[in-house]
């Protein structure tokens, strides 16, 4: 059986212009305002969860949580593109995974410092404070919740984000 085929490459023409325009630097400029939104959004439910957990009740492990500071704990890679998403705070780490109260092989310490209510202020120098027995101080585990609820969100996002893409880039 013999026969002629013919195809329209019209619209295949199309396609690849619109390709090279979303290759261009477009499509690069889309990812990452997507990859910003996320390590936004990301903070967002960081703060989030540190209030939910009553993890602190200063704020400064609280504001810390921001986007590109060194020694951030969380990094998207993509295509080229980093976004680092994190905290300069040396104890959120503590407060996330939990720690001892002392350090190791020190079964008792003084803190100095003064009772307000039920708050202990540390002073530096004061001759007042407690004795802080060696024990596990069960982490928060903010963060670690934080990750769980934007992984849960992830394919969504990057659902609606795709049909985005391909509605501007090739409809």
């Amino acid at each position: 059986m013999a026969g002629k085929v013919e195809f329209d490459f019209s619209n295949f023409k199309d396609f690849i212009k619109r390709l090279e325009k979303a290759a261009s630097g477009a499509f690069k400029e889309e990812l990452t305002l997507f990859m910003q939104g996320l390590g936004t959004e990301f903070l967002r439910i960081v703060q989030d969860e540190i209030i939910r957990t009553k993890t602190m009740n200063t704020r400064l492990l609280l504001a810390s949580f921001h986007e590109g500071g060194s020694g951030n704990v969380w990094e998207i890679s993509e295509g080229g593109l980093t976004l680092e998403v994190g905290t300069n705070v040396e104890y959120a780490t503590f407060v996330n995974d939990g720690h001892w109260a002392n350090p190791k092989g020190v079964e008792r310490r003084f803190i100095p410092g003064r009772w307000v209510g039920d708050r202990f202020i540390y002073e530096p120098g004061a001759k007042t404070g407690m004795v802080l027995k060696q024990q596990w101080i069960e982490g928060s585990h903010y963060f670690d919740s934080a990750v769980r609820i934007i992984e849960k969100m992830f394919p969504k996002l990057m659902e609606e984000m795709l049909e985005r893409w391909i509605a501007k880039f090739f409809t």
